[in-house]
């Protein structure tokens, strides 16, 4: 079989939703081949690779069979294999910290300035965890 486009692959074995969604993720650099960027017309060739940044977590995939058409989920093992690491798929259990602000009842919405100290201890708790 003759080589695939990097969009048209992610798309086939359903890493992405649409062709479109793929191409936009390649272009933006969250998708590396044989860890160096790509465009979505690269080729992709069996044994590569492909690492897809989606949120704060980077899947790995390799290249097993190449495909131009999209497969069913059942088939997709067959043309590429998942190999994630298992720190990386730690990440999707992180619980998230929630921040209740207790507030009178009937005292209405908050502030501008209570609304200002709110953000302001929101990006604290998200920003500060990510160093």
């Amino acid at each position: 079989m003759e080589d695939i486009r990097l969009d048209k692959y992610l798309w086939a074995v359903r890493i992405f939703k649409t062709r479109s969604d793929a191409a936009d993720a390649v272009r933006t650099n969250k998708v590396t081949v044989n860890g160096s960027s790509a465009k979505p017309s690269r080729e992709v060739k069996i044994g590569d690779v492909i690492a897809v940044r989606k949120q704060a977590v980077t899947y790995s995939y390799k290249v097993l069979d190449l495909v131009s058409s999209r497969q069913p989920a059942k088939n997709v093992p067959e043309y590429c294999l998942n190999i994630t690491p298992q720190e990386e798929l730690d990440k999707l259990n992180v619980p998230r910290e929630t921040i209740f602000v207790f507030r009178d009842r009937g005292t209405g919405r908050p502030t501008k300035k209570e609304r200002r100290e709110l953000d302001g201890l929101m990006e604290e708790v998200y920003y500060d965890d990510g160093e």
